[in-house]
This record gives C-alpha cells, structure tokens and sequence, in this order.
C-alpha cells in the first residue's frame, strides 16, 4: 500500500502530534489539527485520504465534524473514530453511523497497522 496522508484530529496536542508522529514514522504524511475548525480548513487545503478524530472535543466536537465531513466528501474519505468516552455515550453511539472504523484511547500500533497494512 503505498503512503496515505492522514489529518488526525484531536484537541489534546499532545495525542494529536503522537498519532501523527508514528503515522510519519509508518512512512505516512500526517499531519496534526486541534479542533475540528482548524481540521475543516486544513482538510479542504490538503484533501486528506483519512482523518482519525477525536469524538470528545470542545466546540465542534468529533459527531458534528464527521457529519461536515461526510456531507462535504461523501465516501471519498476514510473516517476513523477514537475516543476515550465511554461506548454508550450518545455521541459515540451516533458517531458509529458516520465513520468507517473506531478505536479507544490508546490507540495501538497493530490497530494502526491493521488499518493501513504494508
């Protein structure tokens, strides 16, 4: 599989440049957003194959971007979920509808693996 560029998502920089770092390490472009504002603008300039996102995030939190997001780019792009909330918290609940693959907080290095395979 050849590099993917990849927008993670997260209002937690510290996880946000961590996913990205290992993404790049991968042999991926990644690059880091830290709210969904920051990421609808950076999405539309780089046009990202994938975007893994927080679902608990202040202001426009994970549910409403991946909806944005669908709306605008349909299945064009792939939506990854990850969030520490609980499983049967509303948002992530609806959240399953709208994204193509969910992980929790961690994320690991074979689920990243898994998800974009050499």
């Amino acid at each position: 599989m050849e590099a993917m560029t990849v927008c993670v998502v997260d209002d937690s920089r510290d996880a946000a440049d961590s996913l990205a770092l290992l993404l790049h390490t991968l042999g991926h472009r990644a690059f880091a957003c830290y709210s969904a504002s920051q990421a609808l603008a950076s999405i539309e300039a780089q046009r990202p194959d994938c975007v893994m996102l927080d679902i608990a995030m202040q202001g426009i939190d994970g549910l409403e971007l991946t909806r944005q997001l669908r709306c605008k780019f349909g299945d064009d792009i792939v939506l990854v979920a990850i969030t520490g909330a609980a499983m049967d918290d509303p948002r992530v609940k609806a959240t399953f509808e709208t994204v193509d693959h969910y992980f929790e907080k961690p994320v690991t290095l074979q689920q990243i693996q898994k998800l974009f395979p050499k």
